[in-house]
């Protein structure tokens, strides 16, 4: 399956002049972050998909797509994420295969958890996946929720990675499977400052947990 690697937000609410997805977390862009796990996960190829409103993103990944033959770069309209995601997809050309969706903004991703979304896609036997989060979870781990659905009787947050159908035959039929995890390597994307501390006091506690072994 390949990837949409979205990645041309603004990222006003994270303040500074830094562009959303080079924003560092424990010293490292996210973008680069979320990139490195898509290539450890069994992504056949990844799209980053880039906008007028990230020019400095876009010269990066460029720069990295030049020296990976699985990386190419998708200039959208920037137009808001829901339509730079539909041209990209249609530049794609997925010919009617899944494709997997991911947000620049989820610096704790790895290729583990990429690989555990593509398995609960396979599982769900459906061409569309929508990966959530528990409100509650969001809370405990004291990160933004900006939009919250209701499933099954229970609050949940839509995850910054999903799989999406592209197929005539998904679009008649949009009652995708939802995937809920509390994985906090999912659960953690950066909109503010706050998130960005959040994430790397979990990397850090990753980081020390590994040692300690």
């Amino acid at each position: 399956m390949d990837a949409l690697l979205m990645c041309g937000g603004r990222g006003t609410r994270l303040g500074g002049e830094t562009e959303k997805p080079l924003r560092p977390v424990a010293g490292r862009p996210m973008v680069d972050r979320v990139l490195d796990a898509l290539a450890e996960s069994r992504v056949e190829a990844t799209h980053a998909v880039v906008s007028p409103h990230a020019t400095r993103t876009r010269e990066r990944l460029a720069e990295r797509a030049s020296d990976s033959p699985s990386l190419s770069v998708v200039d959208a309209p920037g137009d808001g994420y829901v339509a730079d995601l539909q041209f990209a997809t249609d530049a794609v050309g997925a010919d009617g295969a899944p494709l997997l969706t991911v947000a620049a903004d989820l610096p704790l991703l790895n290729g583990a958890v990429v690989n555990a979304v593509l398995d609960a896609a396979r599982a769900a036997d459906r061409d569309s996946l929508t990966v959530c989060v528990p409100a509650a979870r969001k809370r405990e781990l004291g990160v933004s929720a900006d939009a919250t659905t209701e499933i099954g009787g229970r609050e949940v947050v839509p995850a910054g990675i999903n799989v999406v159908g592209t197929s005539s035959e998904t679009e008649r039929d949009d009652a995708g499977a939802v995937h809920l995890t509390d994985d906090a390597r999912i659960a953690v994307n950066v909109n503010y400052p706050s998130d960005v501390r959040t994430a790397e006091r979990l990397l850090e506690r990753d980081t020390d947990h590994h040692t300690d072994r």
